[in-house]
């Protein structure tokens, strides 16, 4: 392909994608392809010859729109959103036309300049402590990984080698004996490793478990509660600390949440910033991949209150934050233990800039060595929007999913229960079964719960009877009524994926089987969300009354 051929193609392409944006209300959201579907449209072996561009891009249709879920689509409503925008794409183009692989400064310093400038911009916007500045005295700053899982990972490593090398080399030579060879001092140390434990709530997502699995270290799960709108607590925390170092374990790592998975609960950041006092060799990380977009607003400030005391922190622009994938911004207050854990200088990286200690190489904060030119697009999106439009993009979500949750809570009281609060643009519902039915309540007037910003929406805390009820209750009538009410609400949530007109995803909380809806997707307006609550509506009164037809005496 030639300049002017690629010109024509370029142009194509873009019309293409902009045919794509513009349409996508209009297209089945999830994929319903059979596995395997796309291996017999293609040929077994790559063509002797190339191919024309104009029929290359054919097949985009044909072959390969059938196998997409439509993550940009106005009526993806599952997981969290994956935003991507016009001016995060011309980054990509940009990044890909001068592929810069930029493991140090030398390979391009624009590369690693740009992004140190523009972490530097994101973390005085989500109002981050001064420390996590590249700045900072403490020697802190940030660096774009893959993902919110890569981070924890990355951070979970320098943890510890951070914990072994702060405290136990030097403490193993004082119960050896002076004397102690390096031997006897290396074998104490891999017992110690032996004994590494990481930790995160039951509400945690799976990447921590997943993190510990690849670090070679213990994983354990802190139980939340219901009464605690599922968060961690730091009393949650203190009493898992204890009672794994009496068990002889040495807790090092934590993940702490803000905005989890199942429901956008925000742990105590506050109370857990004063068991680090305690603990003060646990290293803690947030992760606030989804959520922690909502830093931008003043009226979420407070959340980060206690973050001085944290290690590291984690955000997704490529989730809420109008960035396609993937652009995940880890910040540290110190980044000694990070590089410390991660650099290996082989003769062939040595260079007289890296070895002045006068430039980062972000190939120290990261497991690869190579690495993309990402800073880009979030320089194009931040460039873009400005600031008051990326705040008003995440405002209008929030107040949009404060109003699908009124729907919920009061249109629809007779067939739904708020399973949490609802939170950041997420709504997290069950069925409620006939015979669970109660009067309709006014909507209440009252101050405003974390992650909302509209009075007229309450804590939307599911009654006590969705849960399991404490040990030595009889759980006879509970467990049946919980065991129905699941097979309920999944068979909606089944029969709505089915259709293809929305898109959701299901969650278990405290064995209580419930449905997630989040409308956050930049398209995603009111008559969206509208759309969804009334098929969920619907498709709930036509279950229930197939299920009363089955109930009835022949």
């Amino acid at each position: 392909m030639d300049a002017e051929q690629f010109r024509r193609a370029g142009h194509a392409a873009v019309d293409e994608i902009i045919d794509y944006f513009t349409n996508l209300g209009s297209r089945r959201v999830a994929s319903n392809v059979s596995s395997g579907y796309l291996r017999p449209l293609l040929p077994s072996k790559p063509l002797d010859e190339g191919e024309r561009w104009a029929d290359i891009q054919k097949d985009i249709e044909a072959k390969i729109m059938p196998g997409l879920t439509h993550w940009q689509s106005p009526n993806f409503m599952a997981f969290f959103p994956a935003n991507a925008t016009y001016p995060s794409i011309l980054g990509e183009m940009y990044s890909a036309a001068f592929t810069a692989p930029a493991f140090n400064w030398l390979c391009s310093p624009a590369c690693t300049e740009l992004e140190t400038i523009v972490l530097d911009w994101l973390c005085n916007l989500l109002h981050l402590p001064a420390a996590y500045l590249s700045t900072s005295a403490t020697g802190g700053g940030g660096v774009i990984q893959g993902s919110a899982s890569e981070a924890i990972v990355t951070v979970m490593i320098a943890a510890r080698e951070h914990f072994i090398r702060r405290h136990c080399r030097l403490s193993v030579k004082n119960k050896l004996s002076q004397t102690a060879s390096e031997v006897e001092a290396e074998d104490e140390e891999w017992r110690l490793r032996t004994r590494l434990v990481a930790l995160g709530s039951e509400m945690s997502h799976s990447s921590t478990q997943k993190a510990a699995m690849i670090a070679g270290v213990h994983y354990e799960s802190i139980p939340v509660d219901v009464t605690d709108e599922f968060a961690l607590t730091g009393r949650g925390l203190t009493e898992a600390l204890q009672d794994l170092t009496r068990r002889g374990w040495a807790p090092f790592y934590l993940t702490v949440t803000l905005g989890t998975t199942s429901t956008c609960a925000v742990d105590h950041f506050k109370e857990i910033a004063e068991v680090k006092k305690q603990f003060p060799n646990v290293w803690i990380h947030v992760n606030a991949a989804y959520a922690g977009a909502a830093l931008l607003l003043e009226e979420y400030h407070e959340l980060t209150n206690g973050f001085e005391a944290f290690d590291s922190f984690d955000v997704n622009m490529h989730k809420w934050l109008l960035t396609n994938f993937d652009a995940s911004c880890l910040f540290l207050p110190c980044r000694e233990p990070l590089i410390s854990a991660l650099t290996i200088t082989p003769s062939y990286l040595q260079n007289n800039y890296s070895s002045s200690g006068l430039v980062t190489d972000y190939r120290d904060w990261q497991i690869p060595l190579g690495r993309r030119f990402r800073a880009l697009k979030i320089w194009f999106v931040l460039r873009s929007y400005g600031v008051n439009g990326m705040k008003d993009h995440v405002k209008r979500h929030i107040g949009l999913g404060n109003r699908f949750a009124n729907w919920v809570k009061y249109e629809g009281s007779d067939l739904f229960e708020l399973v949490a609060p609802p939170r950041f643009a997420l709504t997290v519902l069950r069925v409620k079964l006939p015979k669970e039915k109660r009067e309709k309540t006014t909507a209440p007037l009252g101050t405003s719960k974390a992650g909302t910003t509209e009075t007229k929406v309450d804590e939307g805390l599911a009654s006590n009877d969705v849960f399991p009820l404490p040990n030595g209750a009889d759980k006879g009538p509970h467990t049946d009524m919980l065991t129905r009410a699941n097979a309920v609400t999944k068979e909606v949530y089944e029969s709505i994926n089915a259709s293809g007109d929305i898109f959701l995803t299901s969650t278990m909380i405290k064995d209580c089987y419930a449905i997630r809806v989040v409308g956050a997707n930049e398209q995603t307006d009111e008559q969206h969300l509208r759309k969804a609550f009334e098929i969920l509506a619907g498709t709930t009164k036509e279950i229930l009354r197939k299920l009363e037809r089955q109930a009835e005496p022949e």
